[in-house]
């Protein structure tokens, strides 16, 4: 999936050989080397940008472009849930790929590059486009680097459950 905007130049690619991430931003190559590890996926990501925010928010929409295109309307699990404890945090996430809603209850003070908006703004704009009710509580933490991956840790396992594929479509309708 590419996305090429004023902004942002964003490639993705999912499941097409080895893990490669060069987001121009440490902070965001760690957080998705993380997100892809616990999803059990492999990705290669290539970006450029001009700032922060703009790569964030692009870059949660270019994944949610490209996770939603690899279900191809397949039946898949469509639900998953993580808890995960990470030293002093401890993150609940719980998803359904069906339609866009956020729900996003984590606060830390902002240090060392590890920024609340920049989280929300990836987190808000995945789960819009790939029309997923995202609901990421955090019970516990204070270090703002524990929380952020933490967060990238659940959300994995969670996607990871979610997109397995299944003998049907999980819904009462028959249909998301």
């Amino acid at each position: 999936m590419i996305r090429n905007t004023r902004e942002t130049e964003i490639e993705v690619n999912i499941d097409s050989g080895n893990t490669i991430i060069e987001t121009g931003d440490p902070i965001l190559d760690h957080m998705m080397r993380t997100l892809f590890f616990y999803m059990g996926r492999n990705v290669q990501i290539k970006c450029s940008f001009d700032l922060r925010h703009h790569l964030w928010e692009d870059l949660g929409i270019t994944i949610g472009q490209e996770l939603s295109a690899s279900i191809g309307g397949r039946p898949i699990k469509r639900f998953g849930s993580a808890t995960m404890p990470m030293d002093e945090s401890l993150i609940l996430v719980s998803l359904d790929i069906s339609r866009a809603y956020f729900n996003f209850q984590v606060e830390f003070r902002d240090a060392e590059g590890f920024e609340l908006n920049l989280l929300y703004e990836f987190l808000w704009a995945l789960a819009r486009t790939m029309s997923m009710t995202l609901h990421i509580i955090k019970f516990s933490g204070i270090n703002s680097h524990h929380i952020t991956e933490n967060v990238f840790k659940a959300l994995g396992a969670s996607l990871g459950t979610a997109l397995e594929e299944s003998k049907y479509t999980r819904s009462t309708k028959g249909m998301l």
